[in-house]
């Protein structure tokens, strides 16, 4: 245990907002070290041996401490995510306020790296879609990542500004915005937060949080449901920009039902009602959310589409791809110059509709390359879970040759098969290899290899 040593403003608010035995086992909680959770992937679940649950999801887990995450393929397989667990929180908001049985239009506005875009994921049922938005370029390559290995095919990856969005007017159900923020619930998980916070910060923390709500709003549809969330204590951040929401637009904040073991604390200003879980209190960091009805009334408008949006692969490309998939009379198949990709066909009309106001990253799955007269199946597609397995030559690997393979290093294997074929570990794909005559191809993508020995 080690005590943190707080900025001293930040020590000076937290102990006026806390009284003395709740500011000494704050003290006592940041001295302590994070606790391990993660969240598994109720499609590729089975195969996890899971620890203490975390109480206010399904999904979540404590370990009784960090093994090296790198080093698991099942990691890398997309099996679980790494994720703190106050954050799973959000999975009350999303379960008691939102009927997850409808098909639903879900915007993750601020969703780089991909935890809470991945829970959202394994919410939804498979009729909804979700729009998985980064703002910082240098982040979106590591949500398409994280995304791609959960496995989901109705998911849109963009690269946009909160401010794009207000053209797409009463398109979305559900807007989920983990708000950009100070960071001071993550101090004792990551201390050298500590560096960047300062009380001007927290001023530009909240002006850039208002921005983005005010941005983001038209996008909301009548009735339709924000989540509003943060990882920081402050009242400036949280509640008072719940109350200046209120002040500026028509809305009703949700109360949730809260189970007393949580110890989540209701905090409330004016007609605003959120929830704030403390280091001190729950086994996990700080964290804040809010969820509110948009009461206002939007006014869709679609955009005329004149001519198809998307290009169709030739009737030979797709009498050999339609027996890699599950269901393929689902989907949507399109052809951009020589990738190929897939999405539900139910959500055509609306990737159309976004597709003009919005950068998209990629939109479903991307299925594989037209090279000559073959296809190469993409990463991507070895890890859907729209993927049919038994159609492909599968390579069934040890830990060592599964970490060889994710290192992307010559794999020796007397393998009688000719042709490409799914690396497989523990029952799960890791990626596709070539077999040709005396060598193996590792096909793992080259920017994921993993460089750690061991």
């Amino acid at each position: 245990m080690t005590a943190i040593s707080f900025p001293p403003a930040f020590e000076e608010y937290m102990r006026n907002h806390l009284d003395t035995p709740s500011w000494n086992s704050f003290l006592v909680a940041h001295a302590a070290s994070s606790p391990v959770s993660i969240r598994i992937n109720p499609f590729k679940s089975n195969l996890i041996n899971a620890g203490e649950k975390i109480p206010w999801t399904a999904f979540g887990y404590y370990l009784k401490e960090r093994p090296i995450f790198t080093l698991d393929p099942l990691f890398h397989a997309g099996a679980y995510y790494v994720q703190e667990a106050s954050s799973m929180f959000l999975e009350q908001a999303i379960k008691q306020i939102i009927p997850l049985d409808q098909p639903l239009h879900v915007l993750d506005l601020c969703a780089a790296p991909g935890g809470k875009s991945t829970h959202i994921i394994s919410l939804l049922n498979k009729n909804s879609l979700l729009v998985s938005n980064e703002v910082i370029r240098s982040r979106v390559n590591v949500l398409g990542e994280n995304l791609q290995k959960w496995g989901s095919n109705n998911v849109i990856v963009t690269h946009n500004d909160a401010h794009d969005f207000s053209a797409l007017e009463g398109m979305f159900d559900v807007i989920i915005i983990d708000a950009p923020c100070s960071g001071e619930g993550l101090f004792r998980k990551d201390p050298s937060a500590m560096k960047s916070w300062s009380p001007e910060n927290i001023e530009h923390c909240s002006a850039r949080q208002k921005r983005i709500l005010n941005d983001v709003w038209p996008a909301l549809k009548e009735s339709g449901i924000l989540i509003y969330s943060t990882c920081t204590y402050n009242t400036s951040e949280n509640e008072e920009n719940l109350s200046w929401l209120q002040q500026h637009k028509e809305v009703e904040f949700i109360p949730l039902i809260l189970n007393d073991k949580w110890r989540v604390e209701e905090v409330k200003k004016d007609n605003a009602v959120g929830y704030r879980l403390y280091p001190h209190t729950v086994k996990g960091e700080g964290f804040f959310l809010a969820a509110a009805r948009k009461l206002e009334k939007t006014y869709p408008v679609k955009n005329k589409i004149s001519k198809p949006v998307f290009n169709s692969p030739s009737k030979k490309i797709m009498q050999e791809i339609n027996s890699w998939l599950i269901n393929p009379e689902e989907k949507t198949f399109i052809q951009r110059e020589n990738t190929i990709q897939f999405f539900p066909t139910l959500h055509t009309s609306f990737i159309e509709q976004v597709i003009k106001p919005l950068r998209i990253n990629y939109a479903g799955t991307f299925l594989g390359t037209v090279k000559h007269d073959k296809i190469i199946p993409e990463h991507a597609l070895a890890l859907s879970n729209e993927l049919c397995k038994e159609n492909f030559f599968t390579v069934s690997l040890s830990r060592d040759h599964a970490l060889q393979y994710l290192r992307k290093e010559t794999i020796s294997l007397d393998v009688p098969h000719k042709g490409f074929a799914l690396a497989v570990y523990n029952n799960l794909p890791l990626g596709w290899m070539n077999i040709i005559p005396g060598r193996i191809n590792n096909l793992y993508p080259q920017e994921w290899r993993i460089r750690m020995s061991g």
